[in-house]
């Protein structure tokens, strides 16, 4: 009696002890997998952004003619006493698109005229382009004579960006200066010709 009694407090002891092992294996368990979906779903979070901030990027950029064909509007005329001479180079001071900063420009035309950072809906659809830089007096549909202000709207002839031409922009400043077309290559290789357009305060001597 005495035997059978201490045979069955042994086997409910090991019960007791697989059955409190087997709660904190589960216990573990639930943990690793509540800590694995909270690491996913971080993991897909910053995928997301980082698809997000690409996309963005790229739209930005998508319609950007990056070289042109060295044809000039009617009636542009070339300065007369620029800061950079047609054949000499500068460093770009200021990016209109990726890999353009830093970049060394060889100087392929210097002229006297307005510019102007426009804003517009793209006659092919999508998004509305922001502050658009650069557009020049002469690439403005029926021009007038004096320089446009803030606030004017004007009809765009210019084809730097898929879906300028026939726009109509808003100006959203305007400035006289000398703009430059310009030769030069990006960070990844790849060569531009004929850029439409720098400013002279987008230059910098070397």
């Amino acid at each position: 009696m005495k035997l059978k009694k201490k045979l069955m407090t042994g086997v409910l002891t090991i019960s007791a002890s697989a059955l409190l092992f087997a709660c904190g294996d589960d216990g573990d368990s639930q943990n690793a997998d509540n800590m694995n979906d909270d690491e996913m779903m971080e993991m897909e979070s910053d995928e997301e952004m980082d698809h997000s901030e690409m996309d963005h990027s790229e739209m930005d950029h998508s319609g950007m003619e990056m070289s042109g064909s060295g044809e000039l509007p009617e009636g542009l005329e070339e300065a007369a006493d620029p800061a950079f001479e047609v054949g000499s180079t500068a460093i770009i001071t200021d990016a209109h698109m990726p890999g353009m900063e830093g970049a060394e420009a060889t100087i392929v035309g210097a002229y006297d005229t307005v510019v102007y950072t426009i804003s517009y809906d793209p006659t092919t659809g999508g998004e509305r382009v922001e502050d658009h830089k650069w557009i020049i007096h002469e690439e403005i549909a029926d021009a007038q004579e004096e320089p446009y202000e803030e606030g004017d709207e004007v009809t765009v002839e210019a084809t730097h960006m898929e879906g300028m031409e026939g726009a109509t922009a808003e100006i959203d400043s305007a400035e006289q200066t000398t703009v430059y077309m310009v030769d030069f290559t990006l960070e990844n290789g790849e060569e531009v010709t004929n850029h439409k357009w720098v400013t002279e305060s987008e230059l910098s001597a070397e």
